[in-house]
C-alpha cells in the first residue's frame, strides 16, 4: 500500500467523522460549531492536496557548464520532523503539519497545544485507522511544553522543526536549533492592517473587516490588527462597522446562531483587557463592547474602539477594532 492510499483512507475517515471531530473541537476550545466543521473540512483538504502532490515530487535536470557532464537534483526525505501546533486551529494545523512531511517520506513527532489535547488526539486516530505503520505519526502529550520544545530542538534524531505560534517562542526555537544548524520552518504572529479607501463598497468592506477581525474570536495568526479608513468615509464606515459588531452573538459554540464563542482561557481574557484600557487612556473611544460577559467563563464582548488622526484630506483616519487575539 503506497502513501497516496493511506492518505485517501485518512481523508475519507475525517470526512465521515466530520461532525464528531467538530463537536470535540467546539467542546474543547469553544469556537462555534459551524466554524469548527469548516476547520475539519480544511484539515481533510490539506491531506488530500499533499496526497496529490506526493505523486509529483520530481527531480530536476540542470544545464551543465560542459556537454560531457549531466547535473541532476533528486529530492529525498530529510528524516524525523518535529512539529509544534497552536491551539487556535487545533484540527487544521495538525493536518497542515503532518501532511507535507508524510508526503515527502518523513516520520512525525507532534507536540500539540496544551489547551487542545483532545482535538489533536482525535485527528491522529484516523491515521492509525487508515493503516499508517506504528511509529510513523507520533503524538506527544506533555504539560512541560518548554522541556519538550527544547528536546525537539536538541535531539539530533529530529532533522527539522516546524512551528506555528508566537514570534517570541519562534525566536527561542530558532536559537535552540542553531547549535545543530537544524532546518526550521516558522509561521509566527502576524501584524496585518485592513485598509479601506473612499472608492470602496463600504458595506462589503465592513463585512470583510468583521470577518478579518472577529473570526475565531480574533484568535488567529492573521487577524486585522488595525483598520485604516480614509477620512472622507471614516464616519460612515465606523458607524456601520460598530452597528454590525453590536449584532454579533456571543455564546456557547453549540448554541444556534452563535457568531463568537469563548476565549481559549483566562489568560487570553486578561490579555485583551490591557490594550483596551490603554487605548482609552490615550484618547480612544469605545463604540461598543469592551467588557467581560458574566463572572464565570471566558466570554468577552466584541469591541470596537476608534481614534482619529488626520493630517489633511488626503490622509487616512485610523479606526482600531479590538477583539480577543
Amino acid at each position: 500500500m503506497n502513501a497516496a492510499t493511506f492518505y485517501s483512507a485518512g481523508v475519507s475517515l475525517i470526512i465521515d467523522d466530520a461532525d464528531d471531530l467538530a463537536a470535540i473541537l467546539t467542546a474543547e476550545m469553544g469556537k462555534p460549531f459551524a466554524e469548527a466543521k469548516s476547520e475539519v473540512s480544511n484539515a481533510a483538504a490539506y491531506l488530500q492536496w499533499y496526497a496529490e502532490e506526493a505523486n509529483r515530487i520530481y527531480g530536476e535536470t540542470i544545464s551543465a557548464p560542459s556537454t560531457d557532464r549531466r547535473m541532476l537534483v533528486i529530492k529525498q526525505p530529510i528524516g524525523v520532523v518535529g512539529t509544534i501546533t497552536p491551539r487556535n486551529f487545533p484540527a487544521s494545523m495538525v493536518a497542515r503539519k503532518i501532511s507535507p512531511a508524510l508526503a515527502t517520506g518523513c516520520t512525525i513527532v507532534l507536540k500539540r497545544a496544551e489547551q487542545t489535547p483532545l482535538v489533536a488526539g482525535a485527528m491522529f486516530a484516523p491515521a492509525h485507522q487508515a493503516g499508517f505503520p506504528e511509529g510513523v505519526v507520533n503524538l506527544i502529550y506533555a504539560s512541560a511544553g518548554d522541556t519538550l520544545g527544547r528536546e525537539l530542538c536538541a535531539n539530533p534524531k529530529v532533522r527539522k522543526l516546524s512551528f506555528t505560534g508566537s514570534t517570541e517562542v519562534g525566536r527561542l526555537l530558532m536559537r535552540h536549533c542553531s547549535d545543530q544548524i537544524k532546518k526550521v520552518s516558522l509561521e509566527l504572529g502576524g501584524n496585518a492592517a485592513f485598509i479601506a479607501f473612499d472608492d470602496a463598497y463600504i458595506n462589503a468592506a465592513v463585512d470583510g473587516a468583521i470577518q478579518a477581525k472577529f473570526c475565531n474570536a480574533g484568535q488567529t495568526c492573521v487577524p486585522a490588527i488595525r483598520l485604516y479608513v480614509q477620512s472622507s468615509v471614516h464616519h460612515e464606515f465606523l458607524d456601520k462597522f460598530a452597528e454590525k459588531v453590536r449584532l454579533l452573538s456571543v455564546g456557547d459554540g453549540f448554541a444556534p446562531g452563535a457568531d463568537i464563542g469563548p476565549l481559549i482561557d483566562k489568560h487570553a481574557l486578561a490579555k485583551i483587557e490591557s490594550p483596551i484600557a490603554d487605548a482609552v487612556t490615550k484618547g480612544g473611544t469605545i463604540r461598543c463592547g469592551g467588557k467581560r460577559i458574566g463572572k464565570q467563563g471566558t466570554f468577552f464582548q466584541p469591541t470596537v474602539q476608534s481614534c482619529s488622526k488626520s493630517h489633511g484630506d488626503d490622509h487616512a483616519a485610523v479606526t482600531i477594532a479590538c477583539a480577543p487575539k
